[in-house]
């Protein structure tokens, strides 16, 4: 249950991101176990420790080509990714876990796209990274707001891009292949132009990624929920990450 002060707080709290791992129902019904609240320096040192644990186990696989980590790691990170969202409770483990394998799954493909095309992987850290901070500076300095048409725009963004890799991901399941905008290999206007357009909404989730944790921090919410807060800013970076080495191999294709 929130504190009186979080029921009071709690529309603030709607719609204040498109990331599935850290939506507006992200801090309801959560359970207080101690007096301690969240707070962003919390949630930005469990960041770090994630950031870092995420890195090592990318390294490894990377470094020693472990490919066969890949599909085992994405699957494992989207079992904790959906039992965190159910029990918040459980963050403090199961993020930590999630860095884990995540970094193990995108350390495989990171080498297969590098075995690709040499060089792209240290483009597509860069090109995260770079986003990542001047976001942060942005939204640190209100140069970008999330305003309530902002969320509303990045969260229909957001679900019409879920969509849409839904029916890809069915339609190779039955035969039909990927959708060609979604083809690495297509390097067609048409293409390139909407991976530039699911880099731009994912880079502007995490603007509201950034608005959703300092609103709950003002709020109060558990501890524990500091990690939970993590998860979702992982989620938004794993995606963007990915994204960026997607529009990257288009690019690359033309030469």
């Amino acid at each position: 249950m929130y504190s009186s002060r979080g029921q009071q707080n709690s529309g603030h709290l709607s719609l204040r991101s498109g990331n599935p791992a850290l939506s507006s129902k992200t801090f309801e019904n959560v359970e207080y176990v101690d007096d301690r609240v969240m707070t962003i320096d919390g949630t930005v040192n469990r960041t770090i420790i994630s950031l870092f644990i995420l890195l090592a186990s990318g390294t490894f696989t990377f470094v020693y080509q472990v490919t066969a980590f890949t599909f085992i790691g994405f699957i494992l990170g989207f079992i904790l990714v959906i039992a965190t969202m159910f029990k918040p409770q459980w963050s403090p483990k199961t993020v930590p876990l999630y860095a884990l394998f995540e970094g193990m799954a995108l350390g495989g493909i990171s080498y297969l796209f590098n075995s690709m095309y040499e060089g792209i992987v240290t483009q597509a850290i860069v090109l995260t990274a770079g986003i990542f901070f001047s976001l942060l500076l942005a939204y640190k300095s209100r140069l970008i707001k999330a305003t309530e048409n902002f969320k509303l725009g990045v969260a229909a963004a957001t679900g019409g891009i879920f969509i849409l890799y839904m029916v890809s991901f069915f339609m190779s399941m039955f035969g039909g292949g990927v959708m060609p905008i979604m083809d690495i290999t297509n390097s067609s206007m048409i293409s390139i132009g909407f991976s530039v357009f699911v880099v731009i909404i994912a880079s502007l989730n995490l603007v509201l990624d950034f608005d959703f944790i300092e609103e709950a921090a003002e709020i109060g919410v558990p501890k524990y929920m500091e990690w939970r807060a993590t998860l979702g800013l992982l989620v938004t970076l794993v995606w963007l990450y990915l994204e960026i080495l997607r529009l990257l191999a288009k690019l690359q294709s033309r030469r």
